[in-house]
This record gives structure tokens, C-alpha cells and sequence, in this order.
């Protein structure tokens, strides 16, 4: 347990990682509900694959926009109220989304609502508030926390199927709603009361801020006597820019599969409840992929975990151009889960250990983004596609030449720390 303990008892930091785990546990299911509900919804109102893509094109522009506000926001105030009244917000879009009659009130409650909320509450906010908390072993932290989102997957995908097979897309949203309210007000309230210096302490593993002596070794985010970077002056740099472009094409592949994977396994014969238990997997799956990720990335740095994930789903984009074999999509659905989410303790883990802690909530908010961005801009194009040549084919040859180029640019990064004084 010594690994564990400062002082003798049990450090703070590992209940933020516990409550982290148990909000993203809740809000993955929420997350990735839309596409269990892509097919009924389209069958009750006679909507098109591009106009239900595009309410979550919607849903993500917002979502990533709200970001930026939300990392602002934590950087001055903390993460406490910003849980809370994210919260509200997505709690009363997914309220509302359970009665709409019309495309415009989706627009409305789903597009915007529920996006506003799912930014406070969300994987790269809750990164981002878990490694105020690390010095050592912030990559392990981070990852532990993010499995709650890789479980969440798992476990809720699968019965939010079934659920809604049993009782209807209309009930299950209510549901989640009322669920993620009561939840996450509770955590809130009662165990993320702040950041370290809101209760006194030092993250884990920090001997001694001001002279800049610590424990351990890696992806360190302490800045010692080096200034650290605000957003203008990370831009000024060009592995900022590099890593912007490719979250931007993950997230891409990251939504187009959580987005399409259950439409396109029962466009070939592949059964609703079946597809969701897929999709149930790839969840599982990317819990392998942050649980190797962080810690990886702690010994070996970030570049290398970030060339390996999109040189696999090159592979993966043309294994499902040539066979859609229900063998062929669970090989797909398991392996690209893997990668979902290995950027993700990645990205506040890259961005301390290049620019410093102290804006790391824009800087990391700005990232993540671009990285949501490319989410809704390709699970948009993907439906568009659809409806235009009635299969993905395009769209897994336009996202496997983009996951080539992130390979690429990957490479191109300067892992180590930035200082005002030149740019890389």
C-alpha cells in the first residue's frame, strides 16, 4: 500500500480517481447510447442517416466548443461547480430529448443541452482534474480513472440495448437522465470539493514546489523555476499544432465507430442486440488500451503509444474494407476499442510535461476541441456518405489515409518541456 499513502493514510487524490471512475462510468453509457438509438429513432420519425448524423455533429460542435469555456472555467474556479452545473445541463437535455416529436427539438435538446453538460463531465475534463491531483504515477491515476468510461461502455451498452428493445429509445433517455443527475450531484458534492491547494495539499509525489525537487520520474507536469505556457504561447510552437491535427483525426475515427458500428453491423445481417454487445466490447477493449497507455506512457514517453494507435487502425480501416463478416467487425470492434481512449490520459499528461500545469485545463480544453470537432465532422460525413452511395466504403478510405497521416505527424513532435524562450 506504501505506493498509495502519504503521511500513513490514504492520499486524497485516489478518492478524486474513484469518483472520476464512477461519473465516467455513467456518462459513457449516456455517450454512447446514441448509436443504440440511431436505428429506432430513424424508424419512428423516417429521418435520414445524415439528418440524424448531423444533430450529433451538432451536439459535438457545442460539446467541443463548451470545452474551452469549461477548462476556463476550472482553471479559475475549480472543479466542484463546474461538475454540478453540467450536471443540470445534460440531465435536462437527455429529459427532454425523451419527448421530442420533432428534428428541431432534437437540435435543441440533444444538440445543445445535453452538450453543454457533457462537457463538465466528460473523459478530457475529468483527465484533466485527476492530474492536478498526481506527480508520481499520474499516468496509472489518470488511467484508472478513465476506465470508468471503458467500463461504463462495457457494462451499460449492452442493457441500454436490451432496454430499449424491452421498453423503447424514449424511456432510456428519461432514464439516463434522472440516473446521471442524482449520481454526479452526489460525487460532486461530497468528494470533489477541489484541487489539491483548495484542501491544503501537494499532488502526490511533490516533495517540495517551490524548489522544484520530486519524487519519480517521466511525464512530469511540476514546473519547477520554467514558466509555464499559456494558450497564445503554446500556439506559438509547432509540436501544440502537430497534436491538435491529430486529435482532430481521432476523434474522427473515435465517433465515426461509436456512431456507425451498430448501423453498419445490422446494415450486413448482424442482429440490434447482437451490434450493441459488440459495440459493448469495444468498450471493454479500450480499457485494456488506457490501463497500458498511461503507465506506458510514464516509462516510454507519448509519441511512441500515439504512432503504434493509428499505424493499427490504418490496419483495421482496410480489414473492414475488404470483409464486414461478423468475425471481420468483432475483430474490429475489439481492436479499435483499444485505441479509443489511449489518447486520452495521454493528452493532459503530453501537454504538462510540454507546457506546464498552469493553464493546462484551456490548453488541454483547446485540444480536446479539435479532437471533438473531427468526432462530429466524420460521424456527419459518414451518415452523409451513406445516404449518398448506400454503404461507409468512402468513409473507411477517407479515415484510413487520415490515420496515416497522424502516424506521420506523430513523429514530428518534440517530447520534451518548451520554454518561452524559442519555439520548437
Amino acid at each position: 500500500m506504501k505506493p498509495f499513502l502519504r503521511n500513513g493514510r490514504l492520499f486524497y487524490g485516489w478518492y478524486i480517481v474513484g469518483a472520476a471512475f464512477i461519473i465516467l462510468f455513467f456518462n459513457a453509457g449516456a455517450r454512447y447510447a446514441f448509436g443504440v438509438m440511431f436505428k429506432p429513432m430513424i424508424e419512428e420519425f423516417g429521418w435520414s442517416r445524415g439528418s440524424v448524423s448531423l444533430v450529433f455533429f451538432v451536439n459535438m460542435v457545442i460539446f467541443a466548443l463548451a470545452l474551452i469555456v469549461t477548462g476556463k472555467l476550472y482553471d479559475r474556479h475549480g472543479p466542484k461547480w463546474v461538475i454540478m452545473v453540467s450536471t443540470l445541463f445534460v440531465s435536462a437535455g437527455f429529459a427532454m430529448t425523451s419527448a421530442i416529436q420533432s428534428i428541431g427539438q432534437f437540435f435543441l435538446s440533444y444538440g445543445v443541452l445535453a452538450a453543454i453538460g457533457v462537457a463538465g463531465t466528460a473523459v478530457p475534463f475529468i483527465a484533466t482534474v485527476t492530474s492536478k491531483w498526481f506527480e508520481k504515477k499520474r499516468g496509472l491515476a489518470i488511467s484508472l480513472a478513465l476506465s470508468g468510461n471503458s467500463l461504463g461502455h462495457f457494462a451499460l451498452v449492452p442493457l441500454f440495448s436490451l432496454f430499449t428493445l424491452t421498453y423503447g429509445w424514449r424511456a432510456l433517455y428519461l432514464t439516463i437522465g434522472i440516473l446521471i443527475l442524482m449520481v454526479n450531484l452526489f460525487i460532486a458534492f461530497f468528494v470533489i470539493r477541489g484541487d489539491p491547494h483548495h484542501l491544503g495539499l501537494r499532488p502526490f509525489g511533490q516533495i517540495d514546489e517551490k524548489s522544484g525537487v520530486k519524487e519519480g520520474q517521466g511525464n512530469s507536469l511540476s514546473s519547477g523555476h520554467t514558466e509555464d505556457f499559456g494558450l497564445i504561447q503554446a500556439m506559438k510552437t509547432r509540436s501544440y499544432w502537430l497534436f491538435v491535427v491529430i486529435m482532430f483525426i481521432c476523434g474522427g475515427g473515435d465517433y465515426f465507430a461509436t456512431t456507425h458500428l451498430i448501423p453498419l453491423a445490422t446494415d450486413h445481417g448482424v442482429s440490434p442486440q447482437t451490434a450493441g454487445n459488440m459495440l459493448g466490447w469495444y468498450g471493454l477493449m479500450s480499457l485494456a488500451g488506457i490501463l497500458v497507455a498511461g503507465p506506458a506512457a510514464d516509462r516510454i514517453g507519448n509519441k511512441i503509444p500515439i504512432f503504434l494507435t493509428f499505424t493499427l487502425r490504418v490496419l483495421l480501416y482496410l480489414l473492414v474494407l475488404q470483409s464486414k463478416t461478423l468475425p471481420s467487425l468483432y475483430f474490429f470492434a475489439f481492436l479499435f476499442g483499444f485505441t479509443h481512449l489511449i489518447t486520452a490520459p495521454l493528452t493532459p499528461m503530453l501537454i504538462g510535461k510540454l507546457y506546464g500545469v498552469s493553464s493546462i485545463g484551456i490548453l488541454t480544453g483547446f485540444v480536446n476541441t479539435i479532437h471533438f470537432l473531427g468526432g462530429g465532422f466524420w460521424a456527419y460525413i459518414a451518415g452523409e456518405i451513406f445516404d449518398l452511395t448506400g454503404s461507409y466504403q468512402l468513409a473507411f478510405i477517407l479515415l484510413a489515409a487520415a490515420a496515416a497521416l497522424a502516424a506521420l505527424l506523430s513523429l514530428g513532435m518534440v517530447e520534451k518541456r518548451h520554454t518561452l524562450l524559442r519555439t520548437e
